[in-house]
C-alpha cells in the first residue's frame, strides 16, 4: 500500500463531529470545522467521512522519542524531567518554514512522509516509564487533528501518574478542548503573527487562536506560548508588541517564548533571525507586563533562557540550551529567597540526571 492507503486504513470512528444533512458531516477537531462530504476528507487530510461517519488516525506513531521537556519547549514544567515525544502524520495548516514538514505536510508533499509503526497506547506508555520521562507529550504534526488517539494515549498515561500535553498551532475549537482537558495538563501554543492576512497564508486565520489561547488559560490547562521570529514576516515592533499586550491581556504569567528562525523547508530567501531581534523581542514581552520570556534557538543566550522571580529577581533555573544545570526553585514551586510562588506545574522539579537507557535523538524537531 501507498502512504495514503495506509493511513486510510490505520484509522477508527472518531468523536468530534457531528451530522449536518444527509450529504456531509462536521468535524470540530480544529478551528476549521471542515464541513465534509461522502468520501472526501477535511483540510488537514487524514480526518474524513466514510458512509456518513468521521474516521480519524489511528494505532501507528511516525516518530517517538524521549526529550528533554525544555525542548518543547514547557520551561515552567519539571525543569530537567524527561517527555517522551509521540507524532502522527497530517496538519490543519501549511506553514512554508515548518521545521516538521517530514510528518505535517505528508499528504500534500511527495517529498514528504515517514515511515509508519503501528502501536498500541499502552506501548507508548510503557516506553515513557522505560525511559524516565515525566510526560508524554503529543507534537511533530498537529495533534489537534489527531485528538482522539492522543486521548487514548493521555489515558493510559494519567493512570501511570504521567503528565500528558499538546504541542499544537493552537487552531482548536471549544468542543476538542473540553473533550482533552479530563485527559491533558500541558498545552503549548504557537503564535505565528497577529496580522490575520499573515495566518491566511499559512492556510489558518488569527481570531480562533486568539480565543483558543484565551480558553486554554481559562480552562486550567498549563498554558506557553512560542512565537517563531520570521524575518520580514512577524518581526516588527508593532506586531511584536501586539502579541505581547494580547498575552499579557490573558495572564502576566503566560510564559512567552520569543524564537530564532533558521531557513526550512520551502522559505530560504531570507537570513537566520539576528540576536538583537529576538532580545528586541524580549524587551517588548517584558515592558507590555510579562513575567516569563525567553529566547530561544540561540547560542549564546543563555541568561535569557534562564527564570528568574518576578518579585525579587533571584536566579532560579539556569538553562544552556536543553541542560538545566541548576535548579534552586523548591518543589513547592516558591522562590526559596523570598518564598514567591511561582506558576508552573513544578512537583518533582529536579536537575535531570543521566537515564538508565539512552533515548533516541533521531526524530524531528519539536
Amino acid at each position: 500500500m501507498n502512504l495514503k492507503e495506509t493511513l486510510f486504513a490505520s484509522v477508527r470512528e472518531g468523536e468530534l463531529w457531528e451530522p449536518l444533512d444527509g450529504r456531509r458531516i462536521r468535524c470540530y477537531a480544529c478551528g476549521h470545522r471542515c464541513p465534509i462530504f461522502e468520501g472526501q476528507a477535511g483540510v488537514c487530510r487524514v480526518r474524513f467521512n466514510r458512509a456518513g461517519k468521521l474516521y480519524v488516525p489511528w494505532g501507528y506513531v511516525t516518530a517517538l522519542q524521549c526529550d528533554p521537556i525544555e525542548k518543547k519547549p514547557f520551561f515552567h514544567v519539571r525543569p530537567g524531567s524527561s517527555a517522551m515525544s509521540f507524532g502522527m502524520l497530517g496538519c490543519d495548516l501549511h506553514c512554508g518554514y515548518c521545521q516538521n514538514w517530514v510528518t505535517s505536510q505528508a499528504l500534500r508533499d511527495q517529498q514528504a512522509g515517514a515511515a509508519v509503526r503501528h502501536i498500541k497506547p499502552d506501548e507508548i506508555v510503557e516506553a515513557a516509564l522505560r525511559l524516565g520521562a515525566e510526560a508524554v507529550v503529543s507534537t511533530y504534526n498537529e495533534p489537534l487533528i489527531t485528538a482522539e488517539w492522543a486521548v487514548a494515549v493521555f489515558k493510559e498515561a494519567k493512570a501511570a501518574g504521567l503528565l500528558t500535553g499538546f504541542v499544537s498551532n493552537g487552531n482548536a475549537t471549544p468542543q476538542v478542548l473540553e473533550y482533552l482537558r479530563p485527559w491533558m495538563d500541558l498545552y503549548k501554543v504557537d503564535l505565528k503573527s497577529f496580522d490575520d492576512r499573515h495566518y491566511r497564508e499559512l492556510g489558518g486565520r488569527l481570531q480562533p487562536i486568539l480565543e483558543s489561547i484565551r480558553q486554554i488559560h481559562q480552562m486550567g490547562f498549563w498554558l506557553e506560548v512560542v512565537t517563531l521570529i520570521v524575518p520580514g514576516f512577524n518581526d516588527s515592533d508593532d506586531e511584536l508588541r501586539r502579541m505581547a499586550d494580547f498575552l499579557a491581556g490573558v495572564s502576566p504569567d503566560v510564559p512567552w517564548h520569543v524564537t530564532a528562525f533558521h531557513s526550512d523547508y520551502k522559505l530560504h530567501d531570507r537570513g537566520s533571525t539576528p540576536a538583537p531581534t529576538v532580545k528586541r523581542a524580549v524587551a517588548i514581552g517584558h515592558a507590555a507586563g510579562l513575567r516569563y520570556v525567553y529566547a530561544g534557538n540561540l547560542a549564546g543566550l543563555s541568561e535569557l533562557e534562564s527564570t528568574r522571580c518576578a518579585a525579587c529577581g533571584s536566579l532560579l533555573i539556569r538553562r544552556s540550551g536543553f541542560d538545566v544545570p541548576e535548579c534552586r526553585l523548591t518543589n513547592a514551586g516558591t522562590c526559596p529567597v523570598c518564598g514567591t510562588a511561582i506558576p508552573g506545574r513544578w512537583f518533582g522539579a529536579h536537575v535531570r540526571e543521566p537515564l538508565a537507557v539512552p533515548p533516541q535523538r533521531t526524530a524531528p524537531r519539536p
